[in-house]
């Protein structure tokens, strides 16, 4: 990891970075290394780790008896202007209100499954202009304390006469409070003339970059390293599904150039976006081979592009297992560790000293979790932000009497209700 990426960005528009000094407790957890431990929160931050039941806390206590506790998700690839656009009837709705409140509930959804904080990405101009970025901004203020999310501004042309409006554009939505420059090379007339102008525009504001590109043209991706290195505080290129179609020895090429360029790779696990014409994964074992930094998102949000989709990190973890072949840390660390290295995150360990952005996951290890994550706790900046619990339920028969973590309801159902039988929390 480099020393850029460990260094925090200050908050795009001015909120405190430090969370109140409540302290919160959270006990019996369940580490990936086996350990069971109580781990200690105070403005923000893990203050101390030790052994089940050696803390204590004038605080609030949370019972992880269960519980895997995880660093936190972040979710490196998001669309807020479109997401859970797929069933609106007729036209999707660019009004500045639609699109807060689109955004607004995929960014909850996504808290809900783990992902503390979002880079989500905006379109800019055409006949919608500034609206959705600024709804995005509002929702991002509306969402203080909860989760941190971070805008992209995507314009889509950026060279000739046509392209002039759109860099100017650009240009207001860096200084309205997009914190990340982006965009989609693949669709202008000059692609190579387009990195330039994203990255001289990132290099004015000191911003990072985040392109879409389909990756199907290993000598445009070739120049895109050459442009791209060595930028501060970093470049990202997404989702990169063709490049696993092209022939092996093109691909490690333009691997070993992303890596010398230091050009983090965002995939999508689940598959395209809207942003880019073909869907696909791109071959996140070679990217890794050749020293790339991949990290993994969810894309598409139920928008015109997927119809579907979850937002959850961990199905995104559980692809790059199942299909990918990645072994259960190294997946999760695509959506944690490398995820927040791209989007400029600080680390985060359930270690003393480090940020308090915390997943508890019921399950005893990272494999099952990947597999079965119903119930879920989230922290962030140091407090229980959200919680999901899964209650499983099965008709009496003597086949369910020797489940684990079963219990019975405190007052029996009447017979024949649905509740009338043992019940499994998950």
């Amino acid at each position: 990891m480099s020393a850029d990426s460990k260094q925090p960005q200050p908050p795009e528009d001015g909120a405190a970075t430090t969370a109140d000094a409540t302290t919160l407790l959270l006990s019996h957890a369940r580490l990936t290394d086996g350990r069971t431990v109580d781990v200690r929160l105070v403005g923000g931050r893990i203050e101390a780790v030790g052994t089940a039941g050696s803390l204590s806390s004038a605080g609030p206590r949370v019972d992880l008896a269960g519980y895997l506790l995880l660093p936190a998700a972040a979710e490196p690839h998001a669309h807020a202007d479109t997401a859970l656009s797929a069933e609106t009837p007729g036209p999707v709705s660019y009004a500045p209100e639609e699109v807060q409140r689109r955004a607004t509930e995929a960014a909850l959804l996504q808290l809900g499954h783990g992902a503390t904080a979002l880079r989500a990405h905006v379109r800019i101009g055409d006949v919608q202009g500034l609206g959705p970025l600024e709804a995005v901004l509002q929702a991002r203020r509306s969402l203080r304390g909860l989760t941190d999310l971070t805008a992209v501004a995507v314009p889509r042309l950026l060279t000739g006469v046509a392209g002039a409006d759109g860099l100017a554009m650009l240009r207001d939505a860096v200084k309205m409070g997009a914190g990340v420059v982006g965009g989609c090379p693949d669709l202008d007339p000059d692609p190579a003339g387009y990195v330039e102008a994203v990255l001289e525009v990132a290099a004015e504001h000191g911003c990072p970059v985040d392109l879409h590109t389909d990756g199907n043209d290993p000598a445009r991706l070739g120049r895109l390293a050459a442009m791209a290195g060595g930028l501060r505080p970093g470049v990202t290129i997404g989702p990169c599904g063709a490049l696993g179609r092209l022939p092996g020895d093109a691909a490690r090429r333009v691997a070993d150039q992303l890596a010398a360029a230091g050009v983090t790779v965002a995939c999508l696990p689940q598959g395209g976006c809207g942003a880019t014409e073909t869907r696909g994964v791109a071959p996140v074992r070679l990217l890794r081979a050749a020293g790339v930094r991949v990290a993994a998102g969810s894309g598409a949000l139920r928008d015109v592009s997927n119809p579907v989709g979850r937002g959850d990190p961990l199905e995104a973890a559980y692809l790059l297992a199942s299909l990918g072949g990645l072994r259960p840390p190294e997946a999760y660390a695509a959506v944690s560790t490398e995820a927040r290295a791209a989007m400029g995150l600080p680390e985060v360990r359930v270690e003393a000293g480090f940020p308090a952005e915390l997943l508890a996951v019921r399950g005893e290890r990272l494999a099952g979790v990947l597999s079965l994550a119903y119930s879920r706790i989230v922290v962030h900046r140091g407090r229980v932000v959200a919680r999901t619990s899964a209650v499983r339920e099965y008709c009496d028969s003597a086949a369910a009497l020797d489940l684990p973590r079963q219990t019975r309801p405190e007052r029996p159902p009447e017979p024949g209700s649905p509740g009338a039988g043992p019940v499994v929390r998950s």
